[in-house]
This record gives C-alpha cells, structure tokens and sequence, in this order.
C-alpha cells in the first residue's frame, strides 16, 4: 500500500512540475497573452513548490477506480479535481480573480482545464509506468 502512496504521489507531483512548465512557457511564449489571458508567471521555486507539492497529494486522485482501460479519459476526469478547485475557488476567493478566473480573461477556464489536462496525462503515465513491475515491461 505505502508503495502506491508514494508512486501517486509522486506522479502527481512529476504532473505538477509538468503542469507549471507548460503555465510557464505559455506565458513565456506569449501565447496566454494571444488568447487574452493574463497568466503569466515567473518560474521561480516560490511559485514552482507548492504547485509541485499540490500535485503530489492531487496525485492521491490516482486511488479512485474508474474507466479501467481508458487512460486518456481517467487523466481528463481526474483533472476536473485540481480545475473545479482552481476555478471555483482559488481565483474567486484566493486570487481575487472573479468567478473561473474571469478577470483574467474570457479563455481563462480554457486554459486551466488544459494545464490541468497536462497534469492528469503527466501523472496518469507516470503512475502506469510505475506501478508495472519489471517482469511487467517488455524487454
């Protein structure tokens, strides 16, 4: 059991970091700015730690037992966890960002359901990866 603990956990925080890179070059890029979207961020570890750090206990996720099989889907319906929770809380009463992060504009929840998205796939692989034992992986 602790050894799933720490493979999800540790997913979901792989997930996170990968999440933050992706926030990160698309504000780097300008590419939130093109969709009018005012994210932005600097990478930097005040920002990048809790985001890892969150990622790892969202990984916790990883434990619900639903669309076996279905890789793709179970990444995108995990997600909905860390979206709804960014959107309905974190920039509403956090942040200061209206409802779904609004202010900072129209596409925002776009946005956040993609980043998110990238943070399920990251930890989803990363959790089927090693949760397989080393007879397990072809050779």
């Amino acid at each position: 059991m602790i050894d799933r603990v720490v493979c999800y956990f540790g997913a979901g925080a792989a997930g996170g970091f990968a999440n933050s890179l992706v926030v990160w070059l698309f504000g780097s890029l300008g590419i939130s700015a093109a969709l009018g979207v005012a994210i932005a961020p600097h990478l930097s570890p005040d920002w990048l730690y809790p985001r890892i750090v969150w990622g790892g206990i969202w990984g916790m996720l990883l434990f619900l037992p639903f669309c076996p099989g279905r890789p793709w889907l179970r990444a995108l319906l995990l997600s909905f966890g860390p979206t709804l929770v960014q959107l309905l809380i974190v920039f509403p009463f956090k942040a200061g960002k209206g409802v779904a992060g609004l202010d900072l504009g129209l596409l925002t929840p776009l946005l956040v359901i993609f980043f998110n998205w990238v943070w399920g796939v990251t930890a989803m692989g990363l959790a089927s990866a090693g949760g397989r034992k080393s007879s397990d992986v072809p050779q």
